[in-house]
């Protein structure tokens, strides 16, 4: 099929804390490979390095990661995580300009399936990991919002009303 770019919804839509159901590759509710490749090119057009479906609304438990090859996760789940945490400062697609220091561990692995069916596990680390911690969170419903304490959370709030769209690297708009 086409590939299809998906809008973004916006923070108030519903979708975004909603916990999404498994995907079932035995009655796939969408192609698995169209769905991946749309979520792919979107990540792509909006410039993230990470996506999941229900920031564009989607109500299935997959999310893409920009990486080399570009990742396609289907039905993951954590395998593992370091004790060790890290204090990073992270954005969010669905949240523009806006970039909150959240602790998350530094290394997790993470069993998943690809657009096949496929089981996988990889592990990741750094700004991967977190990637993938962020929009894990995303298909349970949370939003990185939930996960900072008010302190920094208020602070990322007065500092976004100051930013300009034009501050968005590649990197922090996960």
């Amino acid at each position: 099929g086409e590939i299809m770019i998906y809008d973004l919804v916006p923070t108030t839509h519903p979708m975004l804390s909603t916990k999404l159901e498994r995907f079932d590759f035995n009655k796939p509710p969408i192609n698995p490979h169209e769905l991946a490749n749309n979520l792919i090119e979107t990540m792509i057009h909006y410039k993230g390095i990470g996506l999941s479906a229900n920031q564009c609304g989607l109500p299935y438990r997959v999310f893409v990661l920009w990486s080399n090859p570009t990742k396609v996760m289907f039905n993951p789940t954590i395998a593992d995580v370091s004790e060790k945490e890290v204090m990073l400062e992270e954005g969010c697609l669905s949240y523009p300009n806006l970039f909150i220091k959240i602790k998350r561990p530094m290394l997790v692995r993470i069993r998943y399936m690809d657009s096949h069916g496929e089981a996988h596990t990889d592990k990741f680390t750094g700004i991967s990991a977190r990637c993938v911690l962020h929009e894990m969170d995303h298909l349970d419903g949370v939003n990185f919002t939930h996960k900072a304490n008010k302190f920094h959370f208020d602070q990322a709030m007065r500092q976004k009303n100051k930013r300009t769209k034009s501050y968005n690297c590649l990197l922090y708009t996960s």
